[in-house]
């Protein structure tokens, strides 16, 4: 009885992470579109949320790389994958909440191998796995968004240069349309699978099925993908802002160069199973797209704060893992800590809501 519950906890738990990841993300997807006005706030979001849903169908190689490549599936317990999304969520919220568009993906993933040290030792985690399929990732794919941004605003600018500025806004509104679609489709491919592969390994720890027979069963990735759907239309207008307007001031040709580039990294990466950060990713593209047109046109101490959070992201999730583990397992290897942390949890988070709902009333 208490083994079933704590699974049910524990993939609420990832179904939570999976909605915070979509509304953390939704900046990634929509704030190109948004700040050059090619789509109202809604319709971006609403567009996005659809193949966000759509997107994570396509796919299953990252959520075999999270629940097989990087860790020894054999030692996870339902403990450690509860405390490493409690690891994840923590860290995505306190950026959410100072409007830093850190890694989703590296959450889950720091917490995760958090978790695991803390419940095993090193040995449990692929050290050279880790490096070569997330951390060499997420040096190079930034950096790859980068320089095709760049060179695509500077072959865009000198193909219409000399064209009239309104139908060229127009014709890349247009753009930024499917751009921004094929963006939202390659962050569902890529970042719906995380928690894919997480609650598949809650099935492993719980006896549904072996590490070497392992799978994704149909209802875990619908699961999945509704609940990053549902977070991406709940929307994170806080990290739009960052992502739309605070490190460039963008027009439509940027922010069309800035999403093709994005969705190439991410599509590509998804192929290779690389769980990447689709945050990285885009800040990267707009960055470049900014950069390129004149360095000044980059706030760089925002950008520098961005880089800042990406550099924490997997240390601090894992710590939180770790903490999360230790306070778990101080009343013992059952269900009774994992509902103990999911109560207090949800206590933190409605009081935090219901006094942030307070300031803004009192402020109206």
């Amino acid at each position: 009885m208490h083994s079933n519950l704590l699974l049910v906890i524990v993939v609420l738990a990832a179904l939570a992470f999976d909605f915070t990841n979509g509304f953390h993300d939704t900046a990634n997807v929509v704030a190109s579109s948004i700040s050059t006005h090619a789509l109202s706030p809604r319709a971006a979001i609403g567009i996005a949320s659809v193949l966000n849903f759509a997107g994570a169908f396509i796919s299953l190689k990252v959520a075999a790389t999270v629940a097989t490549g990087i860790v020894q599936a054999g030692l996870i317990t339902e403990t450690v994958a509860f405390a490493g999304l409690i690891g994840a969520i923590a860290w995505n919220l306190i950026t959410w909440a100072y409007g830093l568009p850190s890694s989703s993906s590296h959450a889950l993933i720091g917490g995760l191998v958090g978790a695991l040290l803390a419940a095993a030792g090193g040995a449990a985690v692929k050290g050279q796995a880790l490096l070569g399929k997330v951390v060499v990732p997420a040096l190079v794919a930034p950096v790859v968004a980068f320089v095709v941004a760049g060179v695509a605003i500077i072959a865009i600018y000198r193909v219409v240069g000399r064209r009239r500025p309104g139908t060229v806004n127009r014709g890349f509104r247009l753009g930024q349309i499917a751009s921004g679609s094929l963006l939202s489709l390659a962050h569902g491919t890529n970042d719906a699978q995380k928690t894919m592969g997480v609650i598949s390994l809650a099935l492993v720890a719980h006896g549904n099925f072996s590490a070497s027979h392992f799978h994704v069963p149909l209802w875990v990735v619908v699961a999945a993908a509704t609940a990053i759907s549902l977070g991406t239309y709940a929307g994170g207008w806080r990290i739009i802002r960052t992502v739309g307007t605070r490190i460039i001031k963008m027009d439509s040709a940027q922010g069309f160069a800035a999403q093709g580039a994005g969705a190439v990294v991410i599509l590509a990466s998804s192929h290779f199973g690389y769980p990447l950060s689709s945050t990285h990713v885009i800040s990267g593209g707009v960055i470049g797209a900014g950069a390129a047109k004149r360095l000044s046109a980059v706030r760089w101490g925002v950008a520098g704060n961005i880089v800042a959070a990406w550099v924490l992201t997997l240390p601090a999730a894992a710590a939180f893992g770790a903490l999360a583990y230790g306070l778990a397992r101080a009343f013992g290897t059952g269900v009774l800590g994992p509902l103990l942390i999911t109560v207090v949890a949800l206590g933190v988070l409605f009081g935090t809501f219901a006094a942030r709902r307070g300031r803004l009333a009192a402020a109206a």
